[in-house]
């Protein structure tokens, strides 16, 4: 099964997610996929925030600030069930490297594991989309590729997840 949890900054998506994933019967495997990086004292702040939600409740944690299908490919199985957190973190690793030439690839990979991949997979984005257009050429690329990558991923995902003030609107599914 293939979710996508979407929402603003703070809006609860992350949480509401990992409940969902804690639903799960305790066999399952909680796989937490993390694409942050820590750049600066506030962002580490924002990542060690996340991990104590996460402490003594199963999950195992991959770092993969790049290379989320792999990490996709090497954990998704039966019986896993694997948050990532976040897409739109991931897409801004890929935005800033010097080299975007590959990205679409890198993108449409992505989109096949998903598509192959066993288990209980949950995605976590930012909805960037609703705001005004970005005056910079960098902002504005960013726009774009996270609308298109959403979606992509809604077309694909099984349940579509918007959230708003920790609510949850069921968008799809």
């Amino acid at each position: 099964m293939l979710e996508l949890y979407l929402g603003g900054a703070r809006s609860g998506k992350s949480q509401l997610a990992e409940q969902r994933i804690c639903m799960a019967p305790d066999n399952i495997q909680r796989v937490y996929i993390a694409t942050a990086t820590a750049g600066d004292e506030e962002m580490a702040a924002r990542i060690a925030h996340h991990q104590h939600l996460r402490q003594g409740k199963g999950w195992r944690t991959v770092e993969a600030p790049e290379e989320l299908t792999a990490a996709i490919r090497a954990n998704a199985a039966v019986d896993s069930a694997i948050l990532v957190d976040c897409l739109t973190l991931w897409l801004s690793n890929w935005l800033m490297k010097d080299d975007l030439s590959n990205w679409h690839d890198v993108r449409d990979e992505f989109y096949q594991v998903l598509q192959q991949a066993e288990g209980h997979i949950v995605l976590v984005t930012n909805e960037v989309g609703q705001g005004i257009v970005p005056l910079g050429s960098l902002s504005r690329q960013f726009v774009d590729e996270s609308g298109r990558l959403h979606q992509d991923l809604a077309a694909m995902a099984d349940r579509v997840v918007l959230v708003t003030a920790g609510l949850e609107q069921v968008l799809k599914g």
